[in-house]
């Protein structure tokens, strides 16, 4: 048997006062999404997310909650010399901004806070807008999701647990 290998990744629904979401705009292909991205060695889920959005749009945020889990089942070719991307598993934690100021980086071109009610005329990909529709219904249980996303979005598994 092959040792598995999985990428790990959080993302964070920040929140703020006024009850929008905090969105950033990415340079590899120009879509709106909820900040986050890969845990890096040797770092731990809520400081990977609080890393991430930090680095992504400038704000900084206290994690609240666990919402959502997603693996990505698909396997595809990668990039950048990667033969074979391997099943993701995203964690999605919900956040509240306690400081710092919108920016850019070197992976966003844009970043702004934006009504709840707006949110799902900018996210684009079916993944992330399945997981925010899940953040919207959240009713204190983690929801649960295994898709892929390559050829197409296919919805595989969905539950509350």
């Amino acid at each position: 048997m092959q040792m598995p290998v999985h990428i790990v990744a959080a993302g964070g629904f920040v929140e703020n006062t006024k009850g929008e979401i905090l969105l950033v705009k990415t340079r590899r292909d120009g879509h709106w999404v909820f900040p986050g991205g890969h845990v890096e060695v040797g770092e731990n889920l809520i400081d990977g997310v609080i890393r991430e959005v930090k680095e992504e749009s400038g704000i900084d945020v206290k994690v609240s909650h666990l919402v959502g889990i997603s693996s990505n089942t698909a396997t595809y070719e990668g990039h950048s010399g990667v033969k074979t991307v391997p099943t993701k598993v995203m964690f999605d934690f919900v956040c509240e901004p306690v400081g710092g100021k919108l920016t850019i980086s070197d992976e966003t071109s844009d970043s702004r806070w934006v009504s709840k009610g707006e949110v799902l005329d900018m996210v684009s990909a079916p993944a992330l807008r399945t997981r925010y529709q899940a953040y919207l219904a959240y009713n204190g249980s983690v929801h649960y999701m295994d898709n892929i996303t390559k050829p197409q979005f296919e919805l595989k598994l969905e539950r509350n647990i």
